[in-house]
């Protein structure tokens, strides 16, 4: 067995996860992938993913698993957020989405590090920049974290940011736009924030594969305020790849 060709997908059967576990397994990957709902074993088993009923807030029961596992990559796409971001239910969503953030951020980064994984793609957003010059780069100011909405969520992806790329591996974060597709309830890119399709969203995490050092990524549709040249350059990124 190639141990670098295991990979660990935490929130596997999340709209970005599920894209890049087929990814990963056509690509001939050894994939494990994460879900806290038994009931979706069966959609990580049909795409070809080992599946792993796990809560990562269980910091023992995760370092367990990864231990066994021993991934080469972990992959960080964990979220807390309803379908469509409906409005109702978004206050207490921001708050646990926040916790996921950081206090999961750290458990699945120390168990990673024990496990020796060499490398960890983490999931981000690009749109929760301090009000600047346009367009926002990777070394914008993060908003102020005491913004009375969205303080919270700022400070948190702060905090995964800071978990990730400060590791003794690669870190690699991907600060995505507001995605839109199939399974994300926005059926087209949406206008109040930088979009991004969910099928590119996913072939950034796997196209991320091949960064050799620690770093950032905005990751979106082209948009006057946001500069998505840097993964571009470097990974050869397009926000037009669509799976067939």
């Amino acid at each position: 067995m190639n141990k670098n060709k295991i990979v660990f997908v935490a929130g596997a059967t999340g709209v970005i996860g599920r894209r890049l576990c087929k990814m990963l397994v056509n690509d001939n990957y050894i994939v494990y992938g994460t879900s806290r709902d038994k009931e979706k074993v069966k959609i990580l088993e049909v795409i070809g993913v080992k599946p792993v009923i796990i809560d990562v807030f269980n910091k023992e029961e995760l370092e367990k698993v990864l231990m066994n596992i021993k991934p080469s990559i972990v992959f960080h796409q964990l979220t807390d957020l309803p379908a469509g971001l409906d409005p109702e239910k978004m206050e207490d969503a921001l708050v646990r989405n926040a916790k996921l953030r950081e206090e999961g951020t750290k458990n699945l980064v120390d168990a990673s590090v024990k496990a020796g994984a060499r490398m960890m793609i983490a999931q981000s957003i690009a749109f929760v920049y301090e009000p600047a010059p346009l367009p926002h780069t990777e070394e914008s100011t993060l908003l102020n974290f005491d913004d009375p909405i969205y303080g919270l969520t700022s400070r948190a992806i702060a905090s995964l940011e800071k978990q990730v790329t400060n590791a003794p591996f690669i870190g690699v974060v991907l600060r995505n736009g507001l995605l839109y597709g199939e399974g994300t309830g926005f059926d087209a890119p949406v206008d109040f924030v930088p979009p991004l399709h969910v099928d590119a969203a996913a072939h950034a995490a796997f196209l991320a594969i091949n960064s050799k050092e620690s770093v950032i990524y905005n990751v979106s549709d082209d948009d006057k305020r946001l500069s998505t040249k840097k993964i571009k350059s470097a990974l050869g990124w397009s926000q037009d790849y669509r799976i067939e």
